[in-house]
């Protein structure tokens, strides 16, 4: 099983090319999905295997670059729309039920924070959302240790850039682009692994997506049963089909004997 433990012979992005890195990811995510499919455990060993591959990866490739002007009580860019696959959401979920009471008890209502949110339409401009994030109270994240590879993803190396942005008076924010091209391979690799083993695979607004997976009795078992509890959340129908075709294509290459 590909887990990408260091020195375990996994290619990286820099080291194999990222057709190459990309193919041992979804071969990985699909021995996992294969060998954990129908134990409650799933969840948490295809997180855990997507989040440390994106963060051992990261730090190799950044190797050299300058330092990220992110730091803890910045919540600047969180703004954007977050979208995140379903093991993504539903380990929010899962977090945010088991920290309710804590954070009831320092007045962060994550219920009403989550209803008030509504659903999320891509904006015209990426850093024009209208609205915080749910999850931030204070300019902290309460979900930071399971926030999604696309919170990872983004880093930036100018702050003042990404106030200008959020004000909507410059475009051209400096990220790390190491940082957005490990998180895209990871999450594709994943998203065509659970297309591949007829899991739900599309990805979901992060704030919609949690409020659906909390009303849902068992959102975990459901999901390794192949229903798609988030699909009212989808943030990628107009690509949906088109990515779906896609990932076939890729597994079909995969499997030339079949």
């Amino acid at each position: 099983m590909a887990s990408f433990p260091p020195g375990g012979g996994v290619p990286s992005p820099e080291t194999s090319g990222a057709a190459d890195f990309f193919h041992a990811q979804r071969a990985g995510f699909g021995d996992t999905i294969a060998r954990f499919r129908d134990r409650p455990d799933l969840l948490d060993r295809v997180w855990t295997q997507a989040f440390s591959s994106f963060e051992r990866n990261v730090e190799g490739e950044t190797q050299g670059l300058p330092q990220l002007a992110c730091h803890k009580g910045c919540g600047t860019c969180c703004q954007l729309q977050v979208v995140a696959t379903t093991p993504e959401v539903l380990m929010v979920a899962r977090y945010v039920r088991a920290m309710a009471g804590g954070f009831r008890r320092v007045g962060v209502d994550l219920d009403g924070r989550l209803a008030e949110a509504g659903p999320a339409d891509a904006p015209a401009h990426p850093m024009a959302l209208g609205r915080p994030c749910p999850f931030l109270a204070e300019g902290l994240c309460v979900i930071y240790p399971v926030r999604p590879m696309a919170c990872r993803g983004h880093a930036s190396f100018d702050k003042e850039a990404c106030v200008a942005a959020l004000c909507g008076g410059q475009e051209d924010v400096p990220v790390s682009g190491p940082h957005r091209a490990v998180r895209g391979l990871v999450q594709s690799a994943l998203q065509a692994a659970l297309h591949e083993a007829g899991l739900a695979w599309g990805v979901y607004d992060l704030a919609g997506g949690v409020r659906l997976a909390l009303a849902c009795a068992d959102g975990e078992a459901a999901f390794r049963a192949g229903a798609d509890v988030l699909a009212p959340a989808a943030a990628d129908g107009a690509m949906r089909a088109e990515m779906g075709a896609a990932f076939g294509q890729l597994g079909a290459i995969a499997r030339p004997d079949r």
